[in-house]
């Protein structure tokens, strides 16, 4: 599998550019890292049980904490922190970017949301926690 190289986060532009020693080199938007994270916040306990993300489109990550030799753990700013990256999710996520922006676009507009409005951000409703996840309680699994 082949190793970063380089691994660099512009917060304007809300990307982050990824280099592989094998020469693939990717420009991910934030926003597709956010609503793919492999926690199971967001793809569930199994097969069918993904969560759609929605109102991710100004997320950011606010800080990169690296996970032994093998992955990151992005932590975004709408408090999202529970996925772990490897460098083969990231590879993956790079090559099929095309595809998987197209998938997750189709799971809006199947959700009733027009066009890519299921992006824009979503208004904190009093008493409404920053993000939360699996463990925490908030998925509704414990």
């Amino acid at each position: 599998m082949p190793i970063p190289t380089e691994f660099t986060v512009h917060q304007k532009s809300r990307t982050v550019d990824i280099a592989f020693d094998d020469g693939a080199a990717f420009v991910l938007p934030i926003e597709l890292l956010r609503v793919y994270s492999p926690s199971a916040e967001v793809q569930g306990h199994g097969p069918g049980q993904e969560v759609l993300q929605l109102g991710k489109r100004n997320v950011v990550i606010d800080a990169v904490e690296p996970v032994g030799n093998y992955g990151i753990k992005p932590i975004f700013s709408d408090g999202h922190e529970s996925g772990i990256f490897t460098w083969e999710y990231l590879y993956r996520l790079g090559s099929q970017q095309d595809r998987l922006w197209g998938d997750y676009m189709d799971r809006l507009h199947a959700a009733g949301f027009k066009d890519d409005t299921g992006r824009d951000p979503i208004p904190e409703l009093p008493g409404m926690k920053k993000g939360g996840g699996c463990g925490s309680g908030s998925c509704g699994c414990h």
